[in-house]
């Protein structure tokens, strides 16, 4: 495993557990420069997302973290918080084999309206495509 540190091959591990949905946690530290780093290992699994105008994509696991990041920049959520609502989605994803995007949208919707607001609204004004301010206006006022 490459230390994201100082980029040197040479990390032993310290602890491995369970953690999340399905996957193992690994504690590890670099021989090099001595700093400590966890790694999470999941199983590769082919779920297909079928989009709004009809193309078919791997799911993409960090795609939806990505964008979730996005909404919660400057927010108090934690990085523990987003990757349950990712275990979550995916837990979602994994009972079918094809999955729409639409739904994946949704799930992420309905996690983060109950986790912060500000940060459901920011996802929302991408994923429901405001196109105006009395679309965001409406939104915001569901919440009060």
């Amino acid at each position: 495993m490459r230390c994201p540190f100082c980029s040197m091959n040479s990390t032993y591990v310290l602890d491995t557990r369970e953690s999340m949905e399905d996957a193992v946690r690994r504690r590890r530290e670099c021989e090099n420069c001595k700093k400590r780093f966890t790694t999470y290992e999941r199983a590769d699994i082919d779920i297909v997302v079928l989009k709004k105008d009809g193309r078919r994509e791997r799911f993409d696991r960090e795609k939806i973290k990505r964008g979730i990041v996005k909404a919660c920049e400057k927010r108090p959520v934690s990085i523990e918080d987003i990757e349950k609502i990712v275990d979550f989605v995916e837990s979602k994803a994994l009972d079918k084999k094809d999955i729409k995007s639409g739904e994946i949208g949704n799930f992420v919707i309905k996690k983060l309206k109950l986790l912060d607001k500000v940060a459901y609204i920011r996802f929302a004004s991408v994923y429901k495509d405001f196109q105006d301010v009395e679309s965001f206006e409406e939104e915001a006022k569901k919440l009060k």
